[in-house]
C-alpha cells in the first residue's frame, strides 16, 4: 500500500509513520509532505497513491485547497483537532478522522475503514471540499481548541484557554501558560494567530497576548498601549498607536 502523509509538524509526521508501518503488513512506500504546494505537486505526478493521511491546517493553506485544485480517488483520512461540530460536516461527507493527538487505537480503526473508504471516493459524487472549507474557514466554535507543543519525547496538546500568551525570543515561539509553564510549539508566530483566531491579539511582531491574561491596560508614551497581565513576565508588553483601537475593540469583543 503506498500512502501519503501531509502534515507540517515533523515529529507528528515521523510518529503517524511510524505507527502506520507497525499497523500494516502490506508493502508499499510512505511519503511525507509538508505543504498545499508540496503535496499538489507531488500528488498531479506519475505516483500510485492508495490512500492519504492529511493534517488540515498546514502552514500555506488549509489541505482542502489540495483536493480541490486536484481531485484524487485515493481515501482521505483528516488528522484534525477540531471539534464535534465541525466532524458533524465530516460524517456527512463520507470522510473518516483521527482526532490529534491520534493513538494507536484509533489509527487502527482508521485503517480498518480504508476499504469502505475507497468505495465513496471512487463514487460518481464528489467530495464537497469547498463547502467544508468555508465551514472551518468561517465559523468561530470551529477552530482548533488546542496548539501542539513539544516536551521530551512527548507531544502534548495546551488547551487555548490554559495559555497566556506567546512570544518570539531568539527566532523560537514560546508558549507560557497560565500555570507559568513555558512550551515551544514547532510554528511560527503567524502560524499561531492564524490557529488561535480571536483568542489571541498580536500586539507587535513579538507577542500573541490572550484576554484572560489581562488585568488592565496603561497609556505609554506616544500613544501607545502597555498590558499589565496575571502572570509573572518581566518584559513589557506594548501595543502600538497604530494598533490601539483595533485592540481596544477587541478588549471589548472578548
Amino acid at each position: 500500500m503506498n500512502i501519503v502523509i501531509i502534515e507540517d509538524e515533523p515529529i507528528v509526521a515521523d510518529d503517524l509513520e511510524l505507527s502506520i508501518s507497525q499497523l500494516i503488513d502490506e508493502q508499499g512506500t510512505i511519503v511525507k509532505l509538508q505543504s498545499v504546494k508540496e503535496a499538489i505537486a507531488y500528488l498531479e505526478g506519475p505516483h500510485k497513491t492508495d490512500l492519504i493521511f492529511s493534517d488540515i491546517q498546514l502552514g500555506d493553506g488549509l489541505s482542502f485547497e489540495i483536493f480541490m485544485a486536484l481531485p484524487t480517488t485515493a481515501p482521505v483520512i483528516f488528522c484534525t483537532a477540531y471539534d464535534e461540530y465541525a466532524l458533524d460536516a465530516f460524517k456527512a461527507n463520507g470522510i473518516d478522522y483521527i482526532l490529534k493527538p491520534f493513538t494507536t487505537q484509533t489509527l487502527q480503526r482508521a485503517l480498518e475503514h480504508y476499504s469502505q473508504l475507497k468505495k465513496i471516493f471512487l463514487a460518481d459524487q464528489p467530495v464537497q471540499y469547498n463547502a467544508l472549507m468555508e465551514l472551518l474557514t468561517n465559523k468561530t466554535n470551529a477552530q482548533s481548541s488546542s496548539v501542539l507543543v513539544y516536551h521530551q519525547d512527548k507531544i502534548i496538546p495546551i488547551k487555548l484557554e490554559d495559555i497566556a500568551l506567546i512570544h518570539l525570543a531568539h527566532e523560537t515561539a514560546h508558549l507560557l501558560t497560565f500555570a507559568g509553564k513555558t512550551f515551544y510549539p514547532n510554528k511560527n508566530l503567524d502560524e499561531l494567530e492564524k490557529l488561535g483566531g480571536n483568542y489571541f491579539f498580536r500586539a507587535n511582531r513579538q507577542f500573541l497576548v490572550s484576554r484572560k491574561a489581562i488585568v488592565d491596560v496603561s497609556s505609554f508614551f506616544s500613544r501607545k498601549l502597555s498590558l499589565n497581565l496575571n502572570v509573572a513576565f518581566t518584559e513589557r508588553i506594548v501595543v502600538s498607536k497604530g494598533k490601539a483601537s483595533q485592540f481596544l475593540a477587541w478588549l471589548a469583543r472578548a
